[in-house]
C-alpha cells in the first residue's frame, strides 16, 4: 500500500461476485489499493480477471459484496445513492477503452456535457471544455463531431470530458486498447502530463506491458487479489 498521506482514494478488502448456486462466479477477493494525487497507478491481468470489475467498484458504478471504497475521506458505500451520485460525478472521472463520445455533438459540446449535467451554465462548460481541449492538444478540433476526427483525437477528448469536472481520481479502462502504436503513445504521455501537471491521480486497467511499466506502481490481479 501507498503510504503517502495524500490518498484521493482507497479500496480495503473488496470482494465481488455475481450469480448464484450453479452460476457463482467470485471475481475479486479481497483486493486492495490506496492511490494519492498525482500518482499513477496500473492493474495489469488476463482478461477476465476481475480488472473492470474492481475499477467499476473503485468508481461507485458497481457495489462491492463486502469491503469499503473511500474517495477523500468519504467512504462511498456507506452513504445514500444520491450522495454516492454527486461523489461519483463531482470527485471521479472515467475513461474507456471506447470514447463513448456522442456523434451528435461536436468534441467541445461532448467535453462540456458532464459539467452541464452538474448544473454549470452552457457557456461556463463550453469555455472550460475550450480550455481543457487545448490543454491536450485540440484546441483546433472542438468544433469538429467525431466523426471527423481520427481515433487518438477522440480519445484525447474523452480524457478531456473526465477531467472537466477536476476530480480526485480518474480511473481508465483499456484507455489505449483501442489505439495504434503511436495514438497509443499519444494518450499515454498525456496522461502523464496531467499526473505531473495537474497532481491528477489516474487508476489504469491495460494490457500494454508497456504502460504497466511506466507508472509510478504496477500491480497485478490474480485470483482476486492485487499483488
Amino acid at each position: 500500500m501507498n503510504e503517502s498521506k495524500n490518498l484521493v482514494l482507497s479500496a480495503v478488502d473488496i470482494w465481488k461476485s455475481y450469480g448464484k448456486d450453479a452460476t457463482y462466479l467470485s471475481i475479486i477477493r479481497g483486493a486492495g489499493i490506496e492511490v494519492s494525487a498525482g500518482e499513477i497507478v496500473s492493474i495489469v491481468g488476463p482478461s477476465g480477471s476481475g480488472k473492470s470489475t474492481f475499477l467499476h467498484v473503485c468508481g461507485v458504478l458497481d457495489p462491492p459484496d463486502r469491503g469499503t471504497v473511500s474517495v477523500g475521506s468519504m467512504d462511498v458505500w456507506s452513504v445514500n445513492e444520491s450522495r454516492r451520485a454527486r461523489i461519483r460525478n463531482s470527485e471521479l472521472g472515467f475513461i474507456f477503452q471506447f470514447h463513448h463520445l456522442l456523434e451528435e455533438f461536436t468534441l467541445q459540446e461532448n467535453v462540456a456535457m458532464p459539467s452541464m449535467l452538474a448544473g454549470n451554465t452552457r457557456r461556463d462548460a463550453l469555455d472550460s471544455a475550450a480550455s481543457l481541449l487545448a490543454e491536450v492538444g485540440l484546441s483546433d478540433r472542438g468544433q469538429h463531431f467525431p466523426s471527423e476526427t481520427s481515433g487518438g483525437e477522440r480519445q484525447r477528448a474523452a480524457v478531456a470530458r473526465a477531467l472537466i469536472l477536476s476530480p480526485s481520481v480518474v480511473l481508465a479502462d483499456e484507455p489505449t486498447g483501442n489505439l495504434d502504436a503511436a495514438n497509443s503513445r499519444i494518450v499515454e504521455d498525456l496522461m502523464f502530463e496531467l499526473a505531473d501537471r495537474r497532481s491528477q491521480a489516474f487508476i489504469i486497467a491495460t494490457h500494454s506491458i508497456e504502460l504497466a511499466e511506466r507508472a509510478h506502481r504496477s500491480l497485478s490481479l490474480e485470483d482476486g487479489v492485487l499483488h
